[in-house]
């Protein structure tokens, strides 16, 4: 059986080796980070992050015609809805499973398409 003494010592050892290791890591990393263009290259990517989103802005009139779009789909749904629970109501149609389907649908529509007015058009 290996005894308490051994373990405790050969714990110390690895414990001593790797605090040292990691001791010089940060002292290398330091070194490293002053040498070189960090400034210029660290610009050059900004520059080119907003050019990539210039290039990726939706104008106001295709947001108009997106949040548009989500509403006729969504007016559309709901008619759909109503129209199976009416039919399910009024004339006992056994279009349950249909009927919640398309609420469900136009809940998440309409989810979505609040979010996306929030979003698009909440600071005018």
């Amino acid at each position: 059986m290996i005894s308490r003494t051994l373990i405790l010592r050969f714990v110390a050892i690895i414990l001593a080796v790797l605090l040292s290791t990691f001791g010089l890591l940060p002292a290398y990393a330091e070194e490293a980070s002053q040498s070189g263009d960090s400034a210029q290259i660290l610009q050059a990517f900004n520059l080119q992050h907003r050019n990539d989103e210039r290039d990726k802005a939706i104008s106001p009139k295709e947001k108009q015609q997106i949040m548009f779009l989500l509403g006729v789909v969504l007016i559309t749904l709901v008619l759909i809805t109503g129209g199976l629970g009416v039919a399910m109501g009024l004339y006992g149609k056994p279009v349950f499973v249909a009927h919640m389907v398309f609420a469900g649908l136009s809940v998440s529509l309409a989810i979505v398409h609040a979010i996306v007015g929030l979003v698009w058009f909440y600071p005018f």
